[in-house]
């Protein structure tokens, strides 16, 4: 286990020079720190104070307060806390994790959702157990903590028997990479996403994508994606003074007229009646289910 890194007051953390492949790496960010962990490395991060903005091969991520986010080895994610943030995260090598399965321990993928109170205590003090100086990265003693990681992805267990595949270790990888696609998503909620991309970033084809995601997810792509970017105007207009216009450009809508009717329907409002709606207390933004909650399919 290396010595824990920490990152405070506009320091940039780089990664140190040397082979990703044992890594066990535990990372921590404060008031506008910066971090990017080496290449290779699965990492999960959790904010606990404040929020931090996420550059990724996904896109762009904003973490709040609550909330737990985590990429796959090539995802390169670089991290910076805002002027009151504090998060800390977690980087495993392919060795690492490797050993982990071979011992038992659970499978982590890609995602993102809230974490109770409770859970990020404990989460905490696991945390801060295998980042002591002098502690080991062995399976065994990694395994508390990984395992409770694991337990914020529950979410996950109901969509994985929906993949295709005859084994699980087969079913697992196709929600991995499903799992990928939904992050670009996610992390490109300022524009319209082409099936063509999620495909390249799976390596599946465009049918076989399109297919699948709706068999496990119980929507579309596209359907996800304009579920994504009303979601990401409702943000705005909570969140931000600008303009109706300007939020639905934002959200990768060129037509004014088009986003309006799409954000009635999706939050049975007009965006402006939203806005003065939230300002005056008499409404809530659209709820941020725990990613991957998607509507059911008919």
């Amino acid at each position: 286990m290396e010595q824990m890194r920490w990152a405070d007051r506009g320091q940039l953390l780089q990664p140190v020079p040397a082979g990703a492949e044992g890594r066990v790496q535990a990372m921590g960010v404060s008031r506008m720190g910066a971090v990017q962990p080496l290449p290779g490395l699965f990492t999960f991060w959790v904010q606990l104070r404040g929020s931090s903005w996420i550059e990724a091969r996904e896109g762009r991520f904003r973490l709040r307060a609550g909330e737990w986010i985590a990429f796959e080895r090539d995802s390169r994610p670089q991290l910076q806390a805002d002027r009151r943030g504090v998060c800390v995260g977690l980087a495993l090598g392919p060795s690492v994790l490797a050993q982990l399965a071979r011992a038992g321990g659970p499978q982590l993928y890609a995602g993102q959702g809230t974490i109770a109170h409770g859970d990020r205590r404990t989460l905490v003090r696991l945390w801060r157990r295998v980042s002591a100086p002098g502690a080991t990265m062995d399976p065994a003693a990694l395994r508390p903590l990984v395992t409770h990681i694991a337990g914020l992805q529950d979410a996950f267990a109901e969509h994985l028997p929906r993949c295709p595949g005859r084994s699980r270790g087969r079913k697992q990888q196709v929600f991995g990479r499903l799992q990928r696609a939904r992050m670009y998503l996610e992390g490109n909620r300022d524009r319209v996403v082409r099936i063509a991309e999620l495909a390249e970033l799976t390596a599946f084809s465009s049918w076989y994508f399109s297919k699948t995601f709706h068999q496990v997810y119980g929507e579309s792509p596209q359907e996800a994606s304009a579920r994504l970017r009303l979601e990401h105007a409702a943000d705005l207009l909570r969140e931000t003074d600008m303009m109706i216009g300007e939020v639905a450009a934002a959200c990768g809508f060129d037509n004014p007229c088009s986003f309006a009717r799409a954000f009635r329907t999706r939050h049975g409002s007009s965006a402006s009646a939203y806005r003065n709606a939230l300002r005056g207390g008499q409404a809530t933004a659209a709820p941020r289910p725990e990613q991957p909650e998607f509507r059911k399919a008919a």
